[in-house]
């Protein structure tokens, strides 16, 4: 998995309970795997089109640093899947939680919004890169 994203939880992102709110987290995670699917397309517009379960499996406070990984899962005609997973981060320990792990794919459109195929070179590249694994 590479990094793609950091953020740190201020007090305007909690919830009731003094928990990081849920869809500030989910606006994280579209966010960082927006760009990263950007990036691994070489296109500047990628919709989100599918998200899978998220499972919050801990709590995020004020003041915690929340760094947001990556992986391609698969590369389709159009679409690319991630998986995205944010970790709380203990910047004293160097210590690592995951908070919340899903898949997400996009796809990539055109300035209409129609889908556009993925260039064949990018295709390559992960299925050669899955193939050595």
């Amino acid at each position: 998995m590479k990094l793609i994203s950091t953020k740190m939880c201020k007090e305007g992102d909690l919830g009731y309970h003094d928990n990081l709110f849920g869809g500030h987290m989910m606006s994280w995670l579209d966010e960082a795997g927006a760009t990263m699917a950007s990036r691994t397309c070489n296109s500047p517009r990628v919709v989100t089109v599918l998200v899978e379960k998220m499972e919050f499996k801990r709590p995020v406070k004020s003041g915690q640093l929340i760094e947001i990984w990556g992986a391609v899962r698969k590369v389709g005609r159009t679409s690319i899947t991630l998986n995205i997973e944010a970790r709380r981060h203990n910047v004293r320990t160097d210590e690592q939680e995951i908070v919340v792990n899903t898949n997400m794919k996009f796809v990539r459109i055109d300035e209409y919004g129609n889908p556009v195929p993925i260039s064949e070179r990018v295709k390559r590249k992960y299925t050669t890169k899955k193939k050595e694994k």
